[in-house]
């Protein structure tokens, strides 16, 4: 978005790096995403539904992070019926994205630390109970998670340079400087 976009409502531009963080989501969840669709066509003991909506689902959530560094996260799309064209609430949207990003960090932080210390020796084993125990991922899979990690954390980031310009357009604050200089007589 740019500062010359007509009908932009914003007083500030997402951050050059909030947009490249905004990008890089989707890029690593893309990784895992992929991998996850080729064992619906390789793996015989794949549950094939699960795999599918895990990779559709965490590629729509990743995807939606650009909503944050573009118009279409800050008012609904005009086509939308009733409700477009309204302005949508920050700081929903900033809190959503950072209890996002820490659980994903939470995740991370939770499975690099059991793998290391072997808190919980026995894994989820899938769906249902008749789902076959599999035996822990080594390298070979864990690389198309290993961009996973940086997630949360670009999701935090992103958010937050959300919420700063969110901070920056908002009437309350320019209403709230009037009444301080009222106040002390300026």
């Amino acid at each position: 978005m740019k500062p010359t976009d007509p009908g932009r409502t914003w007083a500030a531009a997402p951050a050059p790096w909030a947009v490249w963080a905004a990008y890089a989501v989707p890029l690593c969840v893309l990784p895992s995403a992929i991998w996850r669709l080729s064992l619906v066509f390789t793996d015989d003991t794949v549950t094939t539904w699960y795999m599918i909506f895990l990779s559709v689902l965490s590629m729509g959530l990743a995807l939606s992070t650009l909503g944050l560094v573009h118009r279409w996260g800050q008012q609904v799309p005009h086509w939308v019926p009733l409700f477009g064209r309204r302005s949508i609430p920050a700081r929903p949207v900033v809190l959503v994205a950072v209890v996002g990003g820490s659980l994903l960090v939470a995740i991370c932080l939770y499975l690099l630390l059991n793998r290391t210390f072997h808190v919980v020796d026995r894994g989820w084993v899938g769906i249902g109970h008749d789902e076959p125990a599999h035996t822990p991922p080594g390298w070979d899979v864990l690389r198309y998670y290993l961009p996973l990690v940086a997630w949360g954390p670009l999701v935090i980031a992103v958010a937050a340079d959300y919420g700063r310009r969110a901070r920056l357009r908002s009437p309350r604050s320019a209403t709230g400087d009037q009444e301080v200089r009222v106040r002390n007589g300026s």
